[in-house]
């Protein structure tokens, strides 16, 4: 389904139905991040039943997992698969750092390796406990790492994602069972319709070279400490390579000036303020190099730009993501993809 389309609640929908016509006695629904998890408890709860006219919560137990036990009590659980998986392991805890960050920016050993998780039989938690799993963002982390995990409980299987891969495709046996394009998001009235203004540079496109005796800085993404080094050969990098090895502020830069250029006059003709804009980093690093060069390109201040990610410093993910939904400022988030679904804002 298109991103903004109600995946989510088609999914509580769902396990609405299932709880109270097909009488399963529990299901899951597993997120790769806390702060999914968070907004799947808040559409639970503030899901409103058709035929009822109560909320979910007050008809069924909702529990989401803060602590490595399931409550029997519980008909819907939600958890992240980083502690699902803690838990078949046996441990009585968990570290909640671990699910606060997407799988793509934590920096973990169990994400450093290269073959599936071993997962053995937990008479806690046998395989029978879940009747309906429901994975959201289904193409990220449910093939290589995960799908044991996944592949332990013999409960229903079903995905969730805007963007399906091959992978995913061949994970569920091409069984594709409801597709919402966004075409159809917007002829519904769904979703709202936009339009593409691509910024492009030739080092975006191409990416470029940098020639030897050129003194170039060697930066550590996590501390971003830097070290010059002095280039004995010619060093030349592809598009790819573009933020993630290499960086190029100019480049940067240069897409941040012309949307601010281009902002009153192609852009939003007409209008004087800042509409809230959300930039998507490659990666952490990537962000802070971005929420620097906007502050210094627009000039006015650090909240009219703010980076949103699980390491944002002394503040609150939740307290920043809630000030861009409804405060003046911040005009402009960078997020690698914490907020990447399920936040809507006012212009």
């Amino acid at each position: 389904m298109a991103t903004g389309s109600g995946k989510t609640f088609t999914a509580v929908s769902s396990v609405y139905r299932l709880i109270k016509f097909a009488k399963i006695r529990r299901a899951l629904f597993l997120v790769d991040r806390s702060n999914l998890g968070r907004q799947t408890l808040k559409e639970f709860q503030q899901y409103v039943t058709p035929d009822d006219g109560r909320k979910f919560s007050e008809l069924y137990n909702v529990q989401r997992l803060t602590t490595n036990a399931i409550d029997p009590v519980n008909q819907v659980v939600i958890t992240t698969i980083q502690r699902l998986y803690s838990m078949l392991q046996g441990e009585e805890t968990f570290d909640p750092t671990n699910e606060e960050g997407s799988l793509f920016e934590v920096a973990s050993p169990i994400l450093s390796r290269s073959e599936p998780l071993p997962v053995a039989y937990s008479s806690k938690i046998p395989p029978e406990t879940f009747d309906v799993i429901i994975t959201d963002e289904c193409h990220r982390s449910i093939y290589n790492l995960w799908r044991q995990v996944l592949e332990y409980f013999d409960g229903f299987l079903i995905g969730l994602t805007a963007t399906p891969s091959k992978q995913t495709f061949g994970f569920f046996n091409q069984n594709l069972v409801m597709e919402y394009p966004r075409s159809r998001a917007v002829a519904d009235g769904v979703n709202v319709d936009g339009q593409v203004y691509r910024i492009r540079t030739k080092i975006t496109d191409k990416g470029s070279q940098v020639e030897a005796g050129f003194f170039v800085d060697k930066r550590d993404k996590l501390t971003r400490s830097v070290r010059w080094e002095q280039l004995d050969d010619d060093f030349t990098y592809t598009a790819n390579m573009l933020d993630h090895e290499v960086v190029s502020e100019s480049q940067i830069r240069t897409v941040i000036r012309t949307y601010k250029e281009r902002l009153f006059t192609d852009l939003f003709p007409g209008r004087t303020d800042v509409p809230k804009t959300l930039i998507f980093a490659k990666d952490d690093s990537h962000a802070e190099d971005i929420v620097r060069i906007v502050r210094e390109e627009f000039g006015k201040g650090n909240d009219f730009c703010q980076k949103i990610t699980y390491r944002v410093g002394n503040a609150n993910p939740e307290d920043l993501i809630a000030a861009f939904r409804n405060s003046y400022n911040p005009r402009i988030a960078v997020t690698v993809d914490m907020i990447a679904t399920a936040v809507y804002t006012t212009l």
